[in-house]
């Protein structure tokens, strides 16, 4: 049977693995948008796919660019943690 503190301390670990490989996109994103706000801003240009995307483009570059890392992040995650608990280790 599954004690309550093994139960939320795996759930911790799994919230700071979903932070941590969402944490590059999401501050792209954040970036990029601030961008493009202030771009607009600037020049008055108020074009709705000036805004979708630049920051689009953005996301998807980064997130080709740390597949590995999220992979590696998701795989070391469930082999250390998940599966010795579903083995029952």
């Amino acid at each position: 049977m599954f004690d309550q503190a093994i139960f939320f301390d795996t759930l911790r670990q799994g919230l700071w693995v979903a932070t941590m490989i969402s944490a590059p996109i999401l501050t792209v994103a954040l970036v990029s948008g601030v961008l493009v706000g202030l771009f607009q801003a600037l020049t008055s240009i108020q074009e709705m796919t000036l805004t979708f995307v630049p920051k689009v483009l953005s996301i998807v570059i980064v997130f080709w660019a740390t597949m590995g890392f999220m992979s590696q992040t998701l795989v070391s995650f469930f082999q250390s943690t998940l599966v010795p608990l579903i083995a029952g280790g």
